[in-house]
């Protein structure tokens, strides 16, 4: 299903690293689970970043969102931008001018809605613990109803997005600067987690769950 086009969305620059397919959206909001919040406090731009969880349906992106709940209540249909991009080399070309990054980019548009029905609070914070580090939620201890009233969560349409999508070798292997005998190529760059760090505090015994092995 293609992602429908909106004049905050529509590519006009680079149409070719642009991708209408939702199924790109999908795979660019899973490949993370840190965004950047772009909202309006007190009149003032703020870009904020936090963590998110795709809903099982792949419809709404949920967040933390302290900040964007206080702009909600002095704005209550303010648009907000969410952001999630993934930097996947660095494309090293013959000239500078012809640098550029390799990278996954999804912004999304719209509305966002304060969670406040504590059932889908406690399911919007599942998806966030789940999105980050799957089974997680059924290890830890879920939150109690004083935690979940204190905690901001709020739900956001992926309806309204713009994918980018840049892959691939520098663009100048054919053109004048080909001839430099300069090297040119891409510097891959990729995020591995390394080894546990256990908490000093931890009592002796307490092994970490298959699900962080």
């Amino acid at each position: 299903m293609k992602i429908v086009e909106t004049e905050r969305t529509r590519h006009r620059r680079l149409r070719e690293q642009g991708s209408l397919d939702r199924d790109d959206l999908h795979a660019v909001l899973a490949a993370g689970f840190v965004c950047h919040l772009g909202v309006v406090v007190d009149g003032r731009p703020m870009v904020v970043p936090t963590v998110y969880g795709l809903s099982p349906d792949r419809e709404v992106v949920y967040f933390h969102g302290s900040v964007a709940s206080r702009s909600l209540v002095e704005a209550p249909e303010a648009t907000v931008c969410l952001t999630v991009t993934h930097v996947d080399g660095l494309v090293l070309a013959r000239s500078v001018f012809e640098h550029g990054v390799n990278y996954r980019c999804a912004m999304i548009y719209g509305v966002p809605r304060p969670v406040t029905d504590p059932e889908e609070k406690l399911a919007g914070l599942r998806c966030l613990t789940e999105h980050a580090t799957p089974g997680q939620w059924d290890y830890a201890r879920r939150p109690s109803r004083k935690e979940l009233a204190a905690t901001a969560l709020l739900a956001l349409s992926t309806r309204e997005a713009s994918v980018k999508i840049r892959t691939g070798p520098p663009g100048d292997g054919d053109g004048p600067d080909a001839g430099l005998g300069l090297w040119a190529g891409v510097r891959p760059l990729r995020t591995v987690w390394d080894a546990l760090d256990p908490d000093p505090l931890l009592p002796p015994g307490v092994e970490p769950p298959p699900h962080l092995g």
